[in-house]
């Protein structure tokens, strides 16, 4: 029987952060200031760290600068991005475990609170079809239409994973419950809430928080990135 596999990508899947990652390559470009950037974004993330991010907030920041690109410079952009900074950092030991999974037949998702423009490409480097991310507004919402620099939707963030996990789901008829297994690998204990929710919930490179939650929960804890071959 098929079982639900859904894994968060920063610090769990690869060992950085794409949204940080991102950012930094857009002052390498020259895209956005150095150093206004740099103390936004580090307010940004301690606020995540303590678990009060404004996801709106974050977002509309990430996304403002690229509506002044057409969508075929910002493509090249990005496939830039995966080549010098994703690609490199991609390991074996978290394709292994995509891989395992999907030879099992189980249902898998990428499910990230880093917007569907930094990700959707990562996704697709793992081979997993399925993508929950926060989504960005193109003009006229046409797929491949100009960014407008603003999130729509609801965002994939905290107990926004459960609603957007559970809508994607619906369009299948299921529902987390319907499987007699649900595995969510996450690094963050912004994830706990969807970490609680399925059935085997897996602590993956935890951090602090996270690890004495997992812990104390008996929840199982694995190290992807630590070399042991």
């Amino acid at each position: 029987m098929m079982n639900l596999a859904l894994f968060d990508l920063d610090h769990t899947l690869i060992p950085t952060d794409s949204d940080h990652e991102w950012s930094r390559f857009m002052v390498k470009l020259g895209i956005v200031d150095a150093d206004k950037f740099a103390r936004q974004n580090d307010a940004f993330y301690a606020d995540y760290k303590a678990g009060v991010l404004d996801i709106n907030a974050y977002l509309h920041a990430m996304l403002a600068p690229l509506a002044k690109y057409s969508r075929e410079q910002l493509t090249d952009w990005h496939a830039q991005f995966m080549r010098e900074v994703i690609n490199p950092r991609i390991v074996p030991s978290a394709e292994r475990l995509v891989r395992e999974h999907q030879d099992n037949g189980d249902l898998c998702c990428l499910v990230t609170a880093t917007n569907a423009f930094i990700t959707a490409p990562i996704a697709e480097a793992f081979g997993i079809e399925t993508l929950i991310a926060c989504e960005v507004e193109t003009v006229d919402n046409h797929p491949n239409g100009a960014l407008t620099g603003k999130p729509t939707g609801t965002p994939s963030y905290r107990e926004g994973k459960i609603l957007r996990v559970e809508e994607w789901l619906a369009t299948m008829d299921k529902s987390i419950d319907s499987f007699k297994h649900s595995y969510f690998y996450s690094d963050s204990h912004n994830d706990i809430p969807l970490l609680e929710r399925v059935t085997d919930p897996v602590a993956t490179n935890p951090n602090d928080t996270l690890r004495v939650h997992a812990r104390s929960h008996g929840w199982r804890i694995l190290n992807l990135f630590e070399t042991r071959d």
